[in-house]
């Protein structure tokens, strides 16, 4: 068993590619030199007859809108898996990636991705196996894994915004209904309740003494002397 770190990358990879040479890697791409024993992790390399023709594998961390969310390895006469595209050209020669075996990602928006490879490592034997790794695939007698975790999905900043001034006038409204006065210009049915609603009306005593000096005038609600 193989030693690799265990804590998970801050980001999720973002592009996979392969290379002819370690040093001809893109800006901001790391490159799988060597397996988890240190040997050479030559892609291309041949049992039998030593070439010149290398090949490593890379890939970066940089964020941006999608992620690598599955890798697998095939046999180059086998169907493309359904949603995976193919790495057919080196990224610094455009030469064939690959020999006899064929190398291909699924590429998922982040907003839309639940989970996401966040790293790949080449072991030297393929009997071996890497803790919280799985195994992609065989090339040249080494083993291929990768690792999987979650993407975090995060509330932007401008939603939050957008959320909190929409309630801010609802709330300053509800607070002026509340404290308004009930006397100032209520309204039930066709009648209007005014500041001298609810005042009692007392006749005055020198009415009750003689009363037919007092008429009373219903359809003005209003005290006339006769």
């Amino acid at each position: 068993m193989s030693e690799v770190s265990s804590q998970l990358p801050a980001e999720p990879i973002s592009a996979v590619g392969v290379i002819t040479s370690i040093n001809k890697a893109p800006d901001g791409y790391y490159v799988v030199a060597q397996t988890t024993d240190g040997s050479d992790a030559d892609l291309w390399k041949d049992g039998l007859f030593k070439s010149k023709v290398t090949r490593y594998l890379c890939f970066t961390r940089k964020a941006g809108p999608d992620v690598v969310v599955d890798v697998k390895v095939i046999d180059i006469k086998d169907a493309l898996p359904e949603g995976f595209t193919p790495v057919e050209e080196t990224m610094d020669t455009k030469e064939a990636a690959m020999r006899k075996r064929r190398l291909c990602v699924k590429i998922s928006p982040r907003a839309a991705a639940e989970t996401a490879v966040y790293d790949i490592q080449i072991i030297a034997k393929s009997k071996y196996h890497l803790v919280n790794y799985t195994c992609i695939g065989e090339i040249n007698n080494m083993g291929m894994w990768y690792r999987i975790g979650d993407v975090p999905q995060h509330q932007s900043s401008q939603e939050t915004s957008s959320t909190d001034n929409t309630a801010a006038p609802l709330n300053t409204a509800s607070r002026r209904t509340t404290s308004r006065p009930d006397y100032e210009h209520q309204s039930s049915g066709n009648y209007t309740l005014t500041a001298l609603d609810d005042v009692p009306f007392v006749v005055s005593q020198k009415f009750f003494e003689n009363p037919k000096e007092f008429h009373y005038n219903f359809s003005t609600e209003r005290s006339i002397a006769v």
